[in-house]
């Protein structure tokens, strides 16, 4: 039986996760859960799972949890999300959103405990630092994104082979195909309504600015130790082909499937084996029939190419990336900004930034601090 630590177990993901996990008790315990303030959901969550440790955001429900359940160990805050981390467990499900998932991940890799990574960010502002954790304590490194999961599994078999290019598929988001002035007038209504899949509301929005695609090829850059120009985007609108990566031989092999969180979710949770799921399978002749491919047009999302040169520019240049648009999708969420003004300010920010080189993890979240402190006085 394999122990499991969820971080974020009460949104999209971690629920997905414990969807699978709850197919497959025999396989399956959980040993600590953490959220925000979602105390309703964990407090179900613990009545079923009966996990040992859980940790919520606050002092005082935290009080309230240890009071309804005396045999449990409560935690709260940022100390408690990364005592989780550190506990007793074969595998650390990381679906926490953004930078806060940082420190949690470099814990539980210094503990010995193998990730399945949901939390793109980590390796977006600490790649190097993360990375070379996970070699010095040889852990596994477990993709959950859909396109990353993809990918991983097109390896399975083909190790040292050499790659030309990893295809990163992209379904385009609720805006493909619009003009820069069609963008202009878009609103935070239209920009949650993802076209295919169900996530967070701000996966949902970089899905929408494409800045979600930008942050996964600097992802798959760090997982699977690739050069940046071997990896293209193709907008995908079907979502039925994950991604797929080219061999020197030019063969290319994909995965593909429904759009289905729980899927990539079950890989990376029940690796090296496949665990059942009780899942809708794709039907070719139906979701199968009629698959499309097309460029992106990175002249009108921006977002995409900034990532690129973030990343090739490299030391604190993606930790900048990364921090100031966390703090501008939630602006925007929060309508106090717009839209367009997310790549806008990205653009200018990484523009005048003066980069630092050779980060280590406090540098790495010093810079992260600073600069979305400058965002907001800024706007």
């Amino acid at each position: 039986m394999k122990k499991v630590t969820i971080l974020g177990s009460t949104g999209s993901i971690g629920t997905q996760a414990l969807d699978v996990i709850r197919e497959n008790r025999e396989d399956f315990h959980i040993t600590a859960l953490t959220c925000g303030s979602n105390v309703e959901r964990i407090r179900e969550q613990i009545k079923e799972f009966k996990p040992e440790m859980i940790s919520v955001a606050g002092e005082e429900d935290a009080k309230v949890l240890q009071t309804e359940f005396p045999e449990l160990d409560v935690h709260y805050g940022e100390e408690g999300q990364i005592a989780a981390a550190e506990s007793d467990c074969d595998v650390l499900l990381n679906s926490v959103m953004g930078m806060r998932g940082l420190v949690p991940t470099c814990r539980a890799i210094e503990k010995g405990r193998d990730i399945a990574l949901a939390n793109k960010e980590t390796l977006v502002a600490g790649g190097q630092v993360v990375m070379d954790l996970v070699k010095k304590h040889q852990v596994k490194m477990l993709p959950v994104d859909s396109e990353h999961s993809a990918i991983f599994q097109c390896l399975q078999g083909n190790e040292g082979k050499k790659i030309n290019k990893i295809l990163l598929t992209a379904s385009g988001g609720p805006f493909r195909g619009y003009t820069m002035k069609e963008l202009e007038k878009v609103t935070l209504e239209q920009a949650l309504k993802h076209p295919k899949w169900t996530m967070g509301r701000k996966i949902t929005i970089d899905s929408a600015t494409m800045m979600n695609k930008g942050l996964e090829v600097i992802e798959a850059k760090w997982l699977f130790d690739v050069d940046l120009d071997r990896i293209q985007i193709l907008v995908h609108p079907q979502s039925i082909v994950h991604s797929a990566v080219e061999f020197e031989d030019t063969s290319i092999i994909a995965q593909l499937g429904l759009p289905d969180m729980r899927i990539p979710i079950s890989v990376a949770l029940g690796y090296p084996n496949r665990i059942p799921y009780g899942g809708k399978g794709l039907d070719f002749f139906k979701e199968g029939a009629n698959l499309t491919f097309e460029e992106p047009n990175p002249q009108v999302f921006r977002c995409i190419g900034l990532a690129y040169e973030a990343s090739k520019a490299g030391g604190s240049y993606p930790v900048v990336l990364n921090g100031a648009n966390e703090v501008l999708v939630d602006m925007f969420l929060k309508k106090e900004i717009s839209f367009i003004d997310i790549q806008r300010t990205l653009e200018k920010t990484l523009e005048k930034h003066n980069p630092i080189y050779d980060l280590g993890l406090e540098d790495i979240l010093s810079i992260d601090k600073e600069i979305r402190k400058e965002i907001r006085e800024n706007i």
